[in-house]
């Protein structure tokens, strides 16, 4: 399939999927340049693992702490706001924000970027445990599993789309 074969307007599928990616919408915008796919979530995810790894960096770097700095200033975006929430991270005592606030600064300190993960297919204790096991992975593999993450972020608020 070419994009002249393809029914899908660049600037429409820009306009419909740009929000996908925290702040990132040229992953949507690259995929839209290409449109030879006719699954949008492999379209989508292809984009991303054709960047460079300093964009592939700035992707991970663009997503929220999670129960952070953006969650307390209620400067998320919508989607992370409505995400962090069905997890509970909206609700957590003293002591689960401080051991989120503890573990989050030492995923920072150890691999420069912020920990992802779908928090949708999982709750607190689950975070919490990954990000504990996470701590011990070699950055490569962090940032294979960051990307991953994001992937399955991507696909749930695809499914979410009207």
């Amino acid at each position: 399939m070419t994009a002249a074969d393809t029914p899908v307007q660049t600037d429409a599928f820009v306009a419909r999927h740009a929000a996908l990616f925290e702040h990132s919408p040229w992953v949507v915008e690259r995929a839209a340049e290409a449109l030879l796919f006719t699954d949008v979530h492999a379209g989508l995810m292809a984009a991303v693992h054709a960047a460079s790894p300093g964009e592939q960096l700035a992707l991970i770097r663009a997503h929220p702490e999670l129960a952070g700095k953006a969650a307390i200033d209620r400067t998320l975006t919508e989607a992370s706001t409505a995400e962090q929430a069905s997890a509970g991270l909206d609700r957590l005592t003293p002591a689960e924000f401080d051991r989120f606030h503890t573990l989050n600064a030492a995923y920072r300190d150890r691999f420069d970027f912020p920990f992802i993960i779908c928090v949708r297919l999982t709750d607190k204790a689950g975070i919490l445990a990954a990000i504990e096991q996470r701590l011990s992975n070699l950055r490569e593999i962090e940032i294979a599993t960051a990307l991953a993450q994001i992937g399955e972020i991507v696909r749930l608020r695809l499914e979410d789309l009207p």
